[in-house]
C-alpha cells in the first residue's frame, strides 16, 4: 500500500481558551500544540501532511518545511475542513488519516497502528475508538451485527442520544483512516442540516461501508483540549512521555514531578537533572553531567562530565568539564572551553573563556576572549560600552587579575600578565608585566577628631 497522507484539522480558535493565541498555537512542552501531530505523522510515515486552518494562516510560520498547508474560508464544520484539503489528496486509492491539532497524545506507532487495520481490513472508513467509563460528551459506537460500525450518536446537547445509547462506553475518539476516493465521494454528501448550521465528518461515515473500529486501549492518545485545565492536563502527560523516554535512555531525573524538560531537549546517558531545573529549547547535554538543581538551560549545549548548579543559562555552550554556579548567569554567546569555570554571582556573555580558566566569582565578563590557564579574581569587570559602542577585551593565558579590577575596553592584557587589586586598567598591559591603575592612598591624621569638631 502507499504512504498514507495525514489531513490535520487546526482551523478552530478555541474560543474556551480565553486567548487571543489560536488554540493549536498553544506550547506544550516546548512545542506548538499543533507541531505534536504532524511530527507524529511524519515520524509514522506519512507521505504528505495538509494542516488546515482558518484565513488567518496563523499556524503556516511555526509549521515543517515540506509540510502542506488549506485553509478553510469560513469555520462551517469539521467536514468542510477536511473537505478544503481535497484538492491536495490527488490518488483515489491512497489512505487519508484525519488527526485533530488539539489532539498532541498521538503517537507514531499509534498511527501506524490504525493504518495497518485500516489497510489489512479493507473497508472505506476506520475510526479509532476507546472505552472510557464516564463517556461524557464524546460520540457513542453504535455497531451492528457484524460488529463494523452502524452510527455515531453526539452526545453533547441533551436530547442527542437515549438513555440505551448515552449508556454506550464505546465512543468516538476523533482519528480516523478513510479510503481517499470514497472519502472525497462522502464528502460531497454533506449538508449542514443541524442546529449548528455545519458539516460535520462523522455524518460522512453514514455514505460510507463498511466502516470498522479500531480499538485502543489507552485513552490518553486521543485526549483532546479545549481550555487550559485540558491543555494542563495534556501537559503533565506529555511531560511524563519526554521523562521517561530519557530515563529509559539512562538519564536519572532525580524529582519528576519538579523538572521541566522540553521535546528538543537531548541528555546523554548517565546524566543527573537535579530538582527544580527547567531545560528548554534546544538545549543539549553530553554524558555524565550533572544539572540543577534550580537550574534554568535555554538553548543551552553542554558538553559531557559539565556541572551546572543554581545557575542561569541561556544560549551558552559549555565544553567538556566546565562547571558553572551556584548563581551563575551565562548569556547569549557564552562559550566556555574544557574545564573552565564561571563560579558564584558571576555573569558572562559574548565572550570565550579559556581551556581551565576559572572566573570564580562576582565577576561581569561580557564581549571578551579570555586566553587558557587564567584566573580572574572577585570583581573583575569588562567595561565594554561606552555608551555608543561595543568594545572587546582581550585577555591573555595564564593572566592572574587581583579583586577589583575594571578592564576599560577596547584593551588588551598579554600573556602571563597581572593586574593589581583596585586597578582601573585603561591601556594595554604587556606579558609578563604587572599593571597597577590607582590613586596613591593618603592617611589623613586625626580625621575623625577633626570632623567631630565640625
Amino acid at each position: 500500500m502507499p504512504a498514507p497522507v495525514a489531513v490535520i484539522l487546526a482551523a478552530g480558535q478555541g474560543t474556551r481558551m480565553r486567548s487571543a493565541v489560536p488554540k493549536v498555537l498553544h506550547p506544550i512542552c516546548g512545542l506548538p500544540m499543533v507541531l505534536w501531530p504532524v511530527h507524529a505523522a511524519l515520524q509514522a510515515g506519512a507521505a504528505k501532511v495538509v494542516v488546515v486552518c482558518g484565513p488567518d494562516r496563523a499556524v503556516e510560520p511555526v509549521l515543517p518545511d515540506g509540510v502542506e498547508l488549506a485553509v478553510q474560508a469560513e469555520p462551517r464544520g469539521t467536514g468542510d475542513a477536511v473537505r478544503a484539503a481535497a484538492p491536495q489528496l490527488e490518488e483515489p486509492d491512497t489512505t487519508v488519516l484525519i488527526l485533530n491539532g488539539d489532539v498532541p497524545l498521538i503517537t507514531p506507532d499509534a498511527i501506524r497502528s490504525l493504518v495497518r487495520a485500516h489497510d489489512q481490513d479493507g473497508g472505506q472508513a476506520t475510526v479509532t475508538t476507546m472505552l472510557l467509563e464516564e463517556p461524557g460528551s464524546y460520540g457513542r459506537i453504535v455497531r451492528g451485527d457484524d460488529g463494523t460500525i452502524d452510527r455515531i450518536v453526539e452526545a453533547k446537547n441533551p436530547g442527542d442520544a437515549t438513555a440505551d445509547e448515552l449508556a454506550v462506553r464505546e465512543v468516538n475518539a476523533g482519528v480516523y483512516a478513510f479510503a481517499a476516493g470514497a472519502l472525497a465521494n462522502a464528502l460531497e454528501r454533506l449538508t449542514a442540516d443541524n442546529a449548528q448550521g455545519e458539516e460535520y465528518l462523522p455524518d460522512a461515515l453514514l455514505h460510507l461501508a463498511p466502516v470498522r473500529a479500531h480499538l485502543v486501549d489507552d485513552p490518553s492518545l486521543t485526549l483532546g483540549i479545549n481550555d487550559r485545565v485540558d491543555l494542563a492536563t495534556v501537559t503533565r502527560l506529555a511531560q511524563a512521555r519526554i521523562h521517561e523516554a530519557h530515563q529509559l535512555a539512562g538519564v536519572t531525573i532525580v524529582h519528576p514531578a519538579s523538572t521541566v524538560i522540553e521535546a528538543g531537549v537531548e541528555l546523554g546517558a548517565d546524566t543527573v537533572v537535579e530538582p527544580f531545573t527547567s531545560l528548554k529549547g534546544a538545549t543539549r547535554a553530553g554524558a555524565r553531567c550533572r544539572i540543577g538543581p534550580h537550574t534554568t538551560a535555554i538553548d543551552a549545549t553542554l558538553g559531557d562530565d559539565v556541572s551546572v548548579v543554581h545557575s542561569y543559562l541561556d544560549g551558552a555552550t559549555l565544553h567538556r568539564g566546565a562547571t558553572v554556579g551556584p548563581f551563575a548567569y551565562l548569556r547569549p554567546g557564552a562559550v566556555l572551553h574544557e574545564r573552565a569555570k564561571a563560579g558564584t554571582f558571576v555573569e558572562i556573555k559574548n565572550s570565550q573563556i579559556g581551556e581551565g580558566t576559572k572566573v570564580p566569582h562576582l565577576s561581569y565578563i561580557g564581549d571578551a576572549d579570555v586566553g587558557p590557564g587564567t584566573n580572574l579574581g572577585a570583581s573583575t569587570i569588562t567595561a565594554n560600552y561606552d555608551g555608543q559602542r561595543k568594545h572587546r577585551t582581550t585577555i591573555g593565558a595564564r593572566v592572574r587579575t587581583s579583586v577589583d579590577t575594571t578592564l576599560v575596553a577596547p584593551v588588551t592584557i598579554g600573556d602571563d600578565a597581572f593586574t593589581g587589586a583596585g586597578s582601573v586598567i585603561t591601556d594595554d598591559v604587556p606579558p609578563g608585566a604587572l599593571g597597577i591603575a590607582r590613586e596613591r592612598q593618603t592617611n589623613i591624621a586625626n580625621y575623625a577628631e577633626k570632623r567631630a569638631k565640625k
